[in-house]
């Protein structure tokens, strides 16, 4: 580790169960691409190391080895607020942060969350109907694709959370960032589901560790489009069930790759090929 540090940039992920995170190949790759030596690590919460350290000690130890910065994944989105220097203002407008730059001493919290949901939103359901949509989940993630939402023109956002003032925190955060949109906290999912447009899922079920459906499957209907964040796995049960009905669907992938899009610009101060990424994210899956 402390000859690749002395020969190249070294950044990487902190969260919990991130083994098989595509982060580090997406980035690498794309280094090797531009003649760069990049080296990306995995700070998994779940082993006993990172576990033990803590958030604060992570950081501190990765200024001390020269990091150049670090991605930040479940649960750490808000958590790592208090221990940063400063935020852009998109991250500090979204209350989440999913990018950190090490420089100089100074720890800068970026969002490209919200960035790439919406750029991989108007790729794969660009005519979709924005009229009302319900978004299941309001932590980091969750507000980043709420604020991508609200930029793609959604007129309603509803916002469902297991921790209801979760929601009503975020639908307030939200509220008036839009002209001409309405962003509130829900109380009948099925009812909000039978008059909406979409569904974005921003919650960890689905992901390897933690598999299963969101929501009860009879909510779900054809008229719905369905759009997930898990990326691991890129089918998850909603998915799966969503595609049975007959729904519209968009997958994490897209959002896993334009948020590396920009983390990398950020991490290298060089300009990815986004296409470059998204045609290796394929080939891994």
């Amino acid at each position: 580790m402390t000859q690749e540090i002395r020969s190249g940039l070294v950044a990487g992920l902190i969260g919990t169960g991130i083994q098989g995170s595509r982060a580090p190949a997406l980035h690498e790759q794309e280094g090797a691409e531009q003649g760069l030596r990049y080296v990306y690590k995995l700070i998994d919460l779940d082993l006993p190391g990172p576990r033990a350290a803590g958030l604060a000690q992570l950081l501190t130890a990765a200024e001390q080895l020269g990091f150049v910065g670090l991605n930040i994944t479940y649960p750490c989105k808000q958590s790592i607020l208090p221990l940063l220097s400063e935020l852009s203002d998109e991250a500090r407008a979204i209350g989440s942060v999913n990018t950190v730059l090490l420089s100089n001493g100074r720890r800068i919290g970026y969002n490209t969350d919200w960035w790439g949901f919406e750029q991989s939103f108007r790729r794969g359901l660009p005519d979709a109907a924005l009229e009302h949509i319900v978004q299941l989940g309001a932590g980091g993630a969750g507000a980043a694709v709420a604020h991508a939402a609200l930029m793609l023109g959604a007129k309603r956002l509803t916002i469902f959370d297991l921790d209801s003032a979760r929601a009503n925190l975020l639908a307030t955060r939200l509220r008036g960032r839009v002209a001409g949109a309405t962003v509130l906290a829900g109380a009948d999912l099925g009812r909000a589901l039978r008059e909406a447009d979409g569904l974005i899922h921003a919650t960890p079920t689905g992901m390897a560790k933690y598999p299963g459906l969101p929501l009860p499957e009879a909510l779900l209907h054809p008229a719905l489009w369905v759009a997930e964040i898990v990326y691991f796995p890129l089918q998850t049960d909603l998915l799966r069930a969503a595609r049975r009905l007959g729904c519209r669907t968009l997958d994490g992938g897209g959002m896993a790759v334009f948020q590396a899009v920009g983390a990398f610009r950020l991490f290298t101060g060089r300009e990815p090929n986004a296409e470059r990424m998204l045609r290796h994210f394929v080939s891994m899956n």
